[in-house]
């Protein structure tokens, strides 16, 4: 089906990111400044849009996106360590959508002494680690629904003793995932147990990528696995000081004639953390003492200036997303498992002033108001409201009625954790004050530890205790294009609940689990979508979730930097196409 951006980009520097004069230049050091640390390393569990942007650099899968200003060249499937995109026409994909074979690529190397090939085992290998008990993947929904027998054997694995590192290898040596099978060094088959029209999507995701042998003498994550990092990229990890820093320098083993989708200008990429203050990043940036910004936004308080300037470092970018949205804990026992009920969560729903939310922001170039589960410019997106408001400022009188009637509890009062950096603080303070002019006290609780969703939201142990009960997590999809699963599938599949599910507040309906079923299983896109919009329809009438804000992204690089392309599932610029001048 068609994609429709819902917020058309502006700002300058162009598809170019930046004045460019001649050829690209290589070499300098390419510093990226920010706040916090990535969740996950391990691209097995890595699920963050800071993460994606990072592991790009030095971790390869069979098919990718190429980064683009322009938002529909960054959208379709491209071969990455694949040979080719494979198609019923060439002969990759059976006649009954079932069976996937990939070639892959000749001369892809592991940076290991000496360097050696990337092979089809080294991907079975990293399939085999999605599921592992000590970091399994956020995503793992995907693939145990579309992957034969990978619900078995993922079944299997959570048995085995996460702090063994012998162990997890040993159940990975000894045990297979029918569905994704080698044959030879060059070519991989997958058995699907029903069709997909999204499984080449599925296999552009960071945690499809490949993995060496040598990764089996760790615990997934852990840190011990965070210093060893192994590459078949452009880049490779030569220094990392968790929460403080990393560097990566060239890969000797990688050559720009096996990788269609990055290039290598910069000679080092240095990543500094700990920049808690968005205000400072962005002096660093205009001074040309940094070049990018790791997770810090542009300041709102900036973006009007940088507009009315033309600056062509300043750029507003496209990136459909549900960003924030405000989740529920529905496993938690505050007021007596108020959050449990739908009714309270409906009531819930008119508390919220959008307006005063797009304000803090940046203001209407920057974000619009979202009412729907899947947001513009994603597939299966629909007009809808169902819970209006005047002018989306919020009906407090409606929301206390409504409460009234569900019989909450006169004294609700809510754990409301944060993030620190950006607008979120600012975010939380207003959604409280729209909480208590319907009666409900929030609690604001500032996550200073860098890990809001590894440590907190996606631990279903702080849920049950009642750590938190509501939060404002941000939702880039994981792809787009034909992406509707991206959007519902892993926030609210509630058999997919456990432990790194991004199904934060354990939601679970049979009905919206079966309506997955069928937009998974159906035969085309148009269905797949149709099947997307019921589900939507059904989450919101439950009121699992708030819609907030579809936010693009205001984005800011230094003067010397050229040649800046952006990648929308990262948010932010590709960090092995761009080049810096002299």
């Amino acid at each position: 089906m068609g994609l429709a951006v819902g917020l058309t980009a502006c700002g300058g520097g162009g598809d170019s990111g930046g004045p460019t004069t001649g050829p690209p230049a290589n070499g300098g050091t390419l510093r990226v400044i920010g706040s916090s640390d990535v969740d996950h390393l391990d691209t097995a569990s890595a699920n963050s849009t800071g993460s994606h942007g990072l592991n790009r650099t030095y971790a390869r899968t069979l098919f990718g996106t190429r980064a683009s200003n322009d938002f529909k060249e960054s959208v379709p499937v491209q071969a990455d360590v694949a040979a080719k995109v494979p198609s019923k026409e060439n002969g990759g994909i059976s006649k009954d959508g079932r069976t996937y074979t990939v070639k892959l690529r000749k001369g892809v190397q592991w940076n290991t002494s000496p360097p050696r090939p990337v092979v089809a085992a080294d991907f079975v290998r990293g399939f085999e680690r999605l599921c592992n008990p000590a970091s399994p993947a956020g995503g793992i929904g995907y693939y145990v629904s579309t992957i034969r027998g990978m619900k078995d054997y993922c079944r299997g694995f959570a048995k085995v003793n996460a702090n063994d590192p012998a162990a997890i290898a040993a159940y990975q040596n000894r045990h297979t995932i029918p569905g994704i099978q080698a044959k030879g060094d060059d070519t991989l088959v997958f058995k699907l147990r029903q069709p997909a029209s999204d499984f080449l999507n599925l296999l552009t995701l960071q945690f499809t990528a490949a993995a060496p042998k040598e990764y089996d003498e760790y615990v997934p994550d852990s840190p011990q696995f965070r210093q060893h990092t192994i590459s078949n990229g452009p880049y490779q990890i030569t220094s990392y000081k968790p929460g403080l820093s990393y560097v990566l320098s060239h890969n000797p083993a990688w050559r720009q004639e096996t990788d269609p989708l990055r290039e290598r200008h910069v000679e080092k990429i240095q990543l500094t953390l700990g920049q808690e203050s968005p205000d400072a990043v962005q002096l660093q940036l205009e001074q040309g003492t940094a070049d990018l910004s790791w997770d810090q936004p542009v300041p709102v308080t900036a973006i009007a200036r940088l507009r009315r300037a033309r600056d062509e470092r300043f750029a507003i970018r496209d990136t459909p997303s549900s960003s924030p949205y405000l989740v529920f804990n529905t496993r938690g026992r505050t007021g007596g498992g108020a959050l449990a009920r739908r009714e309270v969560r409906q009531a819930l729903q008119y508390a919220v002033d959008r307006t005063a939310l797009i304000k803090i922001v940046g203001g209407p170039e920057v974000a619009e108001p979202l009412h729907t589960i899947i947001p513009p410019g994603n597939a299966g997106h629909f007009a809808s409201n169902r819970y209006a408001t005047a002018g989306e400022s919020g009906d407090p009188a409606r929301c206390r009625l409504l409460l009234a009637k569900a019989k909450a509890p006169k004294d609700l009062t809510l754990n409301f954790p944060y993030r620190v950096q950006g607008t979120h603080k600012r975010i939380a303070e207003a959604i409280k004050e729209n909480l208590g002019a319907c009666g409900v006290k929030a609690k604001l609780i500032p996550d200073t530890g860098g890990n809001y969703y590894g440590e907190t939201l996606a631990d279903p142990a702080k849920a049950r205790e009642g750590v938190w009960d509501i939060a404002a997590p941000g939702w880039t999809p994981d792809w787009y294009g034909n992406n509707g699963r991206s959007l519902i599938q892993p926030l609210f599949d509630g058999r997919a609940y456990g432990p790194n599910s991004t199904n934060f507040g354990g939601y679970d309906n049979p009905q919206v689990n079966a309506l997955i079923d069928s937009a998974l299983t159906a035969p085309d896109q148009g269905r797949a979508a149709g099947y997307w919009q019921l589900a939507d329809q059904k989450i919101m009438e439950d009121a699992a979730i708030i819609p907030l804000l579809n936010r693009s992204l205001p984005i800011f690089h230094s003067a010397r930097v050229r040649g800046a392309r952006y990648l929308p599932t990262a948010t932010g610029y590709d960090y092995t196409r761009l080049w810096l001048s002299r």
